[in-house]
């Protein structure tokens, strides 16, 4: 595996949140070096510091150490998944889009319905100022497409008190997406945001990733989760929960919440990365993908 400085452009520069600038690094690399690309993102370049997105684009390579290549094959296969049940939930008349955890998401800037989609994103104070500076500093035509911003934390504060001054209504359905999140929140706080969400209009889809407990692992799956773990940790951001599919599931039906599907590494690559030249997949990493829908 290649090693790199602090320096280098592989390695997050300290900031507000060192994992969400690294998988924001990621799917701006992916549009650089794959081909065919699975999830296009234009402003995934313009969203990070001119001088870093300089660095990815002179030299692309230094996040293409094989870690690096199926974690970024995760990466975009779940932000593909997520805007796939967007997709979907738009046509079927949802109108609101929560972004929980949104890092340097750009769904906003992309909006492929604008004037009719209202995205709202959630993330840590600071994270979000950081963002809200890069945004800023787009072309006007870009910085008027910006999100509604929804300053919380979430591991201290319900999602229901964080959105109501935003303009959201509750009282419509809407789509949520949470990505990278869980992983980092204690359970009872996952328990927490599962529980305000479940309270949204029935029709509300739910798009979230999550951890397999270790001892369900696949021995090469528990190698990279542990691998990973160490490293997020050294960052100063420890994985917090974990958990079995089934009784995930269980607890998802208790607050209403209907699974309508749960992808493994297999199922993803099957999906996104089927028969690539490049040889592009995921290797799981003990991540899966879930979606479901408020009855």
């Amino acid at each position: 595996m290649q090693h790199t400085s602090p320096t280098s452009p592989a390695m997050p520069r300290p900031g507000t949140s060192p994992s969400a600038l690294r998988m924001a690094m990621l799917r701006a690399v992916h549009g650089l070096l794959d081909e065919p690309v699975v999830f296009r993102d234009p402003h995934a370049l313009d969203i990070l510091e001119p001088g870093m997105a300089q660095a990815l684009r002179e030299d692309p390579f230094v996040l293409n150490d094989p870690m690096s290549r199926t974690m970024r094959a995760g990466i975009v296969a779940r932000s593909r998944y997520a805007e796939d049940a967007l997709q979907e939930a738009v046509a079927q008349g949802v109108r609101q889009y929560v972004v929980l955890g949104a890092g340097w998401d750009t769904l906003a800037l992309r909006n492929p319905w604008p004037g009719q989609l209202a995205v709202y994103e959630v993330d840590q104070p600071a994270v979000q100022q950081e963002k809200r500076a890069r945004v800023q500093a787009l072309p006007a035509a870009l910085a008027a497409r910006a999100p509604h911003w929804v300053a919380a934390d979430l591991s201290r504060q319900r999602l229901a008190d964080a959105l109501a001054p935003s303009g959201f209504d509750p009282r419509r359905p809407a789509c949520i997406a949470w990505l990278g999140v869980t992983p980092y929140l204690a359970p009872a706080a996952v328990q927490a945001v599962l529980r305000d969400a479940a309270q949204m209009a029935p029709g509300s889809v739910l798009v979230l990733d999550y951890r397999v407990s270790n001892h369900l692992l696949e021995p090469l799956e528990r190698i990279m989760a542990e691998h990973s773990a160490k490293a997020f940790a050294a960052m100063g951001e420890p994985w917090l929960s974990d958990y079995e599919p089934k009784i995930l599931h269980a607890q998802l039906r208790a607050l209403g919440w209907s699974v309508q599907e749960d992808l493994g590494a297999a199922q993803i690559n099957a999906r996104y990365f089927h028969r690539r030249r490049d040889g592009l997949q995921t290797a799981g990493g003990g991540f899966r993908f879930l979606r479901a829908v408020r009855g």
